[in-house]
């Protein structure tokens, strides 16, 4: 593991025990600064590893989804991009839910970065899910080590994370973004980690979402 991402995962192990995690997302089909769905309660502390906490729920069997799903269209996620890219106001976002899986655009200048939740019946075929997205993915490389914070996870060379929680497949896909970007120079997977890493957090300090 190189210096680059020693400093990746110690932010990401940071942002999973110190960061705090807002629930507020707006619904499907609307952009942002439209009404927000319900928060949830807000937790006392900060888990660490894959097996604590109880699953999160997914909403395969309703009409809509999750309030997990809905977090990365959130206020955490929302904040750590307008701070990593040091952006002068949020930038507009739509989203939308077709066939279980909830993804969430985010429009910047130089291009869209999307956040997707496919939601599966159960962990197993999300697991399922997760590795035929791997097969099949353009040079895919797996996160190892406490990169991947305990979950199975890889990423792709053009610049997408993924992630597989519970009932839950993450995909941050910053593909459509140039090679750096921002202020700083981050890169599309530096992006797309640190961005998945904020929502797991999320998920790990919300467990009943």
């Amino acid at each position: 593991m190189n210096n680059r991402h020693r400093q990746l995962v110690g932010l990401a192990l940071a942002s999973l025990l110190l960061s705090g995690c807002a629930a507020n997302a707006a619904e499907p089909g609307s952009g942002a600064g439209s009404s927000a769905a319900p928060s949830a309660a807000s937790g006392t502390g900060h888990s660490s590893g894959h097996s604590q906490g109880a699953p999160l729920k997914d909403a395969s069997a309703t009409e809509g989804p999750s309030q997990a799903s809905l977090m990365v269209c959130g206020d955490q996620p929302m904040d750590r991009l307008t701070s990593i890219l040091q952006l002068g106001s949020k930038p507009h976002t739509i989203n939308s839910w077709v066939d279980n899986t909830f993804t969430c655009t985010y429009h910047l200048d130089e291009g869209s970065l999307k956040i997707s939740v496919k939601e599966a019946k159960d962990q197993a075929t999300a697991l399922e899910f997760f590795k035929l997205e791997q097969a099949m993915a353009k040079d895919a490389k797996a996160i190892e080590g406490l990169a991947n914070l305990g979950f199975p996870a890889y990423e792709t060379a053009a610049g997408s994370a993924v992630f597989q929680k519970d009932s839950f497949v993450l995909q941050v896909d910053a593909s459509g973004l140039p090679a750096s970007i921002g202020p700083n120079g981050v890169t599309r997977n530096a992006l797309a980690y640190q961005l998945s890493t904020t929502i797991l957090a999320c998920w790990i300090e919300h467990p009943d979402q």
